[in-house]
């Protein structure tokens, strides 16, 4: 029997001060340094999600993979999805499902638009044999020290990808969904104790929270599942194309009870939770993964 050695949390993965990079929005975790970890090497599945199909947006990179890579190792089929330039992201992640003998399959595209995302639930749905999994995680950051500086252009891209995008893939998606299914959104720290830089960002993160909560209310009846997970601060794309300053990315992490920036895989398991069949008395609920900071 294999013994698992126990691993002080705060010297587990790399501690701050972080390398100073930036990439074009919306980053690539392969271009990354430190690369992040997504539990490619380390999550061990044991078939709490055999039989399950899940769709995932922003599946390429950070919370997003790391619950792709961990569904597929627990038995379930997954579609992600991912914007267009996240390419060679995304292939890394198919691979990787696919080794699992699990069907993978890549839906490209442009969140901000109804009418993609209407599109992208078909797709899924069709490629997959149904659907009773959905992950809300893509979400768009970008810093800005002032609401001045602040573009209404911006703004609405924020909106359009943090709030708009869930309600529409929920729409499309619940005619699909049969009771057992599940939907999970991607919270965070920030719906609780926002930066000032991030004024938008942490809008959309409180409303993700309430919508949540909300939901879980009225889809109760269905058999319908609806959770959340909040992070804190963790190491992804988001942080290196725009979500960060390079002062603040130098030092991301530091500032929690635990030292350093969390790593992807260390929240897989928390969306497998929140979607495996013995979770079923959690609704409307919001799991937190932040280093000891952070609520709840």
């Amino acid at each position: 029997m294999n013994e698992r050695v126990l691993q002080n949390p705060r010297h587990r993965y790399p501690t701050p001060p972080y390398k100073r990079q930036t990439q074009p929005w919306p980053g690539l975790a392969s271009k990354m340094e430190p690369r992040p970890d997504h539990g490619e090497t380390s999550y061990r599945g044991s078939g709490r999600l055999a039989g399950r199909k899940a769709l995932i947006t922003g599946g390429d990179s950070g919370m997003g993979r790391a619950a792709a890579i961990a569904y597929a190792r627990e038995g379930a089929d997954v579609a992600i999805n991912y914007f267009p330039s996240e390419e060679p992201d995304a292939k890394e992640v198919i691979d990787l499902i696919k080794a699992e003998g699990r069907i993978g399959l890549a839906i490209p595209g442009d969140l901000r638009d109804e009418a993609f995302c209407r599109r992208l639930v078909e797709e899924a749905v069709k490629g997959l044999g149904g659907l009773d999994i959905v992950v809300n995680n893509a979400g768009r950051q970008q810093a800005r020290e002032s609401i001045l500086e602040l573009t209404t252009e911006e703004f609405d891209a924020t909106m359009k990808t943090n709030i708009y995008a869930p309600f529409w893939i929920i729409k499309a998606a619940l005619p699909h969904l049969k009771p057992g299914s599940v939907i999970i959104g991607t919270s965070s720290e920030q719906a609780y104790d926002p930066s000032p830089e991030l004024y938008h960002y942490a809008q959309t993160k409180a409303a993700t929270m309430n919508y949540v909560k909300s939901l879980a209310k009225q889809l109760a009846p269905k058999g319908i599942r609806v959770n959340a997970v909040a992070p804190g601060p963790i190491w992804t794309p988001l942080q290196v194309s725009g979500g960060a300053s390079m002062e603040k990315l130098e030092k991301f992490g530091a500032q929690t009870p635990l030292g350093r920036a969390g790593q992807p895989a260390e929240l897989g398991s928390i969306y497998v939770q929140l979607a495996a069949a013995d979770a079923s008395y959690a609704t409307g609920q919001v799991y937190g993964s932040a280093g000891g900071s952070g609520q709840p």
